[in-house]
């Protein structure tokens, strides 16, 4: 292991200041729609502080394989697009997050954001970047019917 199948990428995060003005801007323009927006205070663990809680509003485009997905986070906050919007991550779907999470940490790869600790195996994502800068979500493929739900007009979670 230490490798991602990067052909399990469903989706690209990224960063804006404002969620209803990126939606406007790009849904038109790239011929997509977008599935309900979500607000919530999103649990997570940080390796130099531990847990925490971040406010964040986002949504996906409903269409896909390829999905965009839009992040107006908290100031300040890893998702804070108000600095420096723009493409903040890339998202596969993973069988074995904290497996996939520790291969890359030992290839040099260090763990920027997670779900939940270590010692809880990470929990359902980890944001993990090398050296070079991208940042590549791990995402739990056991909840990829949920999110195939919300992409279908149903509800996320």
């Amino acid at each position: 292991m230490g490798s991602v199948d990067y052909s399990r990428c469903y989706h690209q995060g990224i960063r804006v200041p404002n969620l209803e003005r990126a939606m406007d801007e790009l849904g038109a323009a790239l011929g997509v729609t977008w599935c309900e927006p979500q607000e919530r205070e999103q649990n997570v663990w940080l390796p130099d502080s531990g847990a925490a809680k971040i406010p964040l509003r986002f949504t996906y485009c409903a269409e896909g394989p390829q999905h965009i997905e839009l992040l107006e986070g908290a100031p300040g906050s890893i998702w804070d697009g108000r600095a420096n919007p723009g493409l903040h991550h890339v998202g596969v779907w993973s069988d074995d997050v904290a497996g996939e999470s520790r291969a890359l940490v030992e290839r040099g790869w260090k763990i920027v954001m997670a779900q939940a600790p270590p010692e809880q195996n990470y929990g359902a994502f980890t944001y993990v970047q090398p050296p070079s800068g991208l940042i590549v979500e791990l995402v739990w493929s056991a909840i990829k019917p949920m999110f195939d739900r919300w992409f279908a007009g149903g509800p996320l979670g």
